[in-house]
C-alpha cells in the first residue's frame, strides 16, 4: 500500500477520534504517566515477546492472563471501541458503553494471546517516533521475523491526563486496525446496536479461547 493511503488512513482516524469526545476514565487509565510514546510501546512489544517465548508452557487462558496487565497500560480500549462503533456509541447507555470496553478489551487481548503463540527468534525493533496530525505522535517499529523478513508496524499514541496510549496500529504501511475494525462492526451494529456487537465480542474471545 502506497504512502499516499497510508496517510489517508491516518487522517481517516484522526478525523473520528475528534469528531467523538473522549470516553469516560477505566483501568485502561491506570499506568505511569511519566512514560513517553516510545516507552509505552516498547513496553508492549516486550510483553509480547516474553508471551511468545514461554508459550511452549502456557496455554491461550494463562497467555491472556499474563497479557492484560502490560495491554491494558499501553491501549486507550474505551476511545478505541468508541471510535469503531461511531454514532451507536454515543446512543448507547452507560453501562452498555462499560459493557462493549470490557468486551472490546476481552476480544483484543485474547487475540494477541492467540496470535502470539510461538517463539522462533522474532524480535520487535523501535525505530524511532515523529510528530503526527492533531497532537499524536506516531512509533516507528518493525517486526522481524525468524525467516528476516520485516514487518512495518505504526503505532499512533496520544497523550492522556494519565499519560500516552495507542489508540491505532498500522500495519505494513498502510492498513490501519481500526479501520477494520469499523468495518468489520458496521453491520452488526446496524442490525442490532451495541448489544449486538458486545455478544459478537464476547463470543469471538469465547471461540479464541476454546481453541
Amino acid at each position: 500500500m502506497n504512502k499516499t493511503k497510508k496517510h489517508t488512513n491516518l487522517l481517516l482516524i484522526l478525523f473520528f477520534i475528534f469528531l467523538f469526545p473522549i470516553a469516560a476514565k477505566s483501568s485502561t487509565d491506570l499506568s505511569d504517566a511519566s512514560s513517553g510514546p516510545r516507552e509505552i510501546v516498547r513496553s508492549f512489544q516486550s510483553s509480547l515477546l516474553e508471551t511468545m517465548k514461554n508459550s511452549e508452557n502456557t496455554n491461550i487462558s494463562q497467555r491472556y492472563e499474563n497479557l492484560v496487565p502490560n495491554v491494558q497500560k499501553a491501549f486507550h480500549f474505551p476511545l478505541m471501541i468508541q471510535i469503531a462503533s461511531g454514532n451507536y456509541w454515543r446512543q448507547a447507555a452507560k453501562t452498555e458503553r462499560l459493557d462493549l470496553v470490557n468486551a472490546f478489551q476481552r476480544m483484543s487481548i485474547m487475540t494477541l494471546a492467540a496470535l502470539f503463540s510461538g517463539y522462533s527468534g522474532e524480535k520487535f525493533n523501535v525505530l524511532g517516533e515523529k510528530k503526527g496530525p492533531q497532537k499524536t505522535t506516531l512509533v516507528d517499529t518493525e517486526l522481524i521475523k525468524s525467516d528476516k523478513s520485516k514487518i512495518s508496524i505504526v503505532y499512533v499514541t496520544r497523550q492522556f491526563k494519565s499519560g500516552w496510549r495507542i489508540i491505532d496500529v498500522i500495519v505494513d504501511k498502510g492498513i490501519s486496525e481500526l479501520l477494520v475494525r469499523r468495518s468489520e462492526y458496521k453491520q452488526t451494529l446496524k442490525s442490532g446496536g451495541v448489544p449486538s456487537l458486545i455478544k459478537l465480542l464476547n463470543n469471538k474471545a469465547s471461540e479464541l479461547l476454546s481453541q
